[in-house]
């Protein structure tokens, strides 16, 4: 199908017309469904061409629009109802001051896989958008953050590009942002600014995984209660990181980094010892459970697997006056423990003892 269909159904709000080859669209298309709620294009031959009438400015219900998998460079003239707009895949390279002009119920804006980058996204471009919630920019070319994002935003996805710093101006205004998504960059500590943070005061979720930091970045927002630091490259982490925090903190994931014991001191964790239901160890360069684990209070999930450790001391996990343990899983399997010189009385804490997870263990078999 390379045009749209007629029809007239004035009591139609749904209309999907995906993966088709429609190449063109004129403004009559749409007048005898006028009560659109919720259109999707996504995934047919649409160029700027094909929407140069503007017909979808006529669609003055429409809340929910579909462009994914299309052809367009620049955004389209759309109508001010609507909430939901969509344009991934697409072969946008440039944003103006202009391109979302009267779009202010817009609160969710999908930008994902296109060509934009720092240099080609005006600071103006998201003025319009007063009351923009969700913002997704996955699979660009961004080395920073574009400038210019709304306060209102509480969520931003910006993965996988190629950014390498975030400036104390970037996100300034983002007083509002519960979610922010920053994975697969080549993000470094030394390109995190002093203060690049510090206006997050509702920040709850921070991933930075897939990255190339070598240390726990510094200054990070007070009430954070998800920080995801995996696959990167961390061998330390600097004495007291954690304290600012006011124990809100409550998820750390440090998986397949380069922590050895040295990196992980007792202080390098002050903070997070009262708030701290989660932490992932797990492929690292421990050659021993770290002293400070038996320091939590509120810990339910442990993972050590796929370290070097050999040894488990008696209380090397549970504290003798920690009565209240609320530890329910430890992984500790893919080591190098000789399983059977454990002390009985290690795991005792542990409120279910098939949360402790044991098998197998590096060059050795053992039968259960």
């Amino acid at each position: 199908m390379t045009h749209l269909p007629i029809i007239h159904n004035l009591l139609a709000t749904n209309l999907d017309m995906a993966e088709n080859n429609i190449r063109i669209i004129t403004p009559q298309d749409f007048s005898g469904v006028p009560n659109l709620d919720t259109l999707d294009l996504s995934k047919n031959k649409l160029d700027d061409e094909a929407l140069s009438s503007n017909p979808l400015s006529d669609l003055t219900f429409l809340k929910k629009l579909n462009l994914d998998g299309n052809k367009l460079t620049t955004i389209p003239a759309l109508p001010p109802s609507l909430e939901q707009l969509r344009i991934n895949n697409n072969q946008l390279s440039t944003l103006t001051p202009h391109c979302f002009k009267g779009l202010t119920n817009l609160l969710i804006l999908e930008l994902e896989e296109n060509f934009l980058h720092e240099g080609s996204v005006s600071p103006l471009t998201f003025r319009p958008l007063q009351r923009l919630l969700d913002l997704q920019l996955d699979n660009n070319r961004f080395r920073s953050l574009p400038l210019g994002l709304p306060p209102s935003l509480q969520e931003l996805e910006i993965k996988a590009n190629q950014i390498e710093e975030v400036t104390k101006e970037a996100l300034r205004d983002c007083v509002h942002l519960r979610v922010l998504d920053m994975s697969h960059n080549l993000l470094h500590e030394q390109g995190i600014a002093t203060k690049a943070w510090s206006r997050l005061n509702t920040l709850e979720s921070l991933d930075l995984s897939y990255n190339r930091f070598t240390s726990v970045p510094m200054n990070l927002p007070r009430r954070l209660q998800k920080l995801s630091l995996q696959h990167n490259n961390i061998s330390h982490i600097t004495a007291f990181t954690f304290r600012h925090m006011r124990s809100s903190l409550q998820s750390l994931g440090l998986s397949h980094n380069a922590l050895s014991n040295e990196g992980l001191e007792r202080v390098s964790l002050v903070g997070a010892y009262r708030s701290l239901g989660e932490l992932l160890l797990d492929n690292n360069h421990l050659s021993q459970i770290p002293r400070c684990i038996r320091q939590f209070k509120n810990l339910k999930l442990l993972k050590l697997d796929n370290n070097q450790i050999r040894l488990v001391r008696k209380w090397g996990v549970c504290h003798p006056g920690n009565t209240d343990s609320t530890l329910a899983s430890i992984h500790l399997e893919n080591n190098l423990l000789e399983v059977e010189k454990i002390p009985p009385n290690a795991f005792s804490c542990l409120s279910d003892a098939q949360g402790l997870v044991l098998y197998p263990q590096k060059g050795h078999s053992y039968h259960k």
